[in-house]
């Protein structure tokens, strides 16, 4: 992959700063976001066959899990 202009300065500026070569920070930053991007299609995907099963909450129902999780 190629970069160029200030994006290629940020990238290295940042390698640097960690001790790393630039290219081992792009292979783990692209490897973090394909992993995040994958885990948040399938949670999509979830959640659309969960509509279309009739399973969904109300305003109140959510409102009761936040207050659930935030008293945790």
């Amino acid at each position: 992959m190629h970069v160029t202009g200030e994006l290629e300065a940020l990238l290295t500026h940042s390698a640097a700063r960690q001790g790393r070569e630039p290219q081992e920070l792009v292979q783990d930053v692209l490897t973090d976001y394909l992993a995040e991007e994958a885990r948040f299609v399938e949670a999509v995907k979830r959640g659309e066959e969960a509509l279309e099963r009739g399973e969904s909450l109300t305003r109140e129902g959510v409102g009761r899990r936040l207050q659930r999780f935030l008293n945790t």
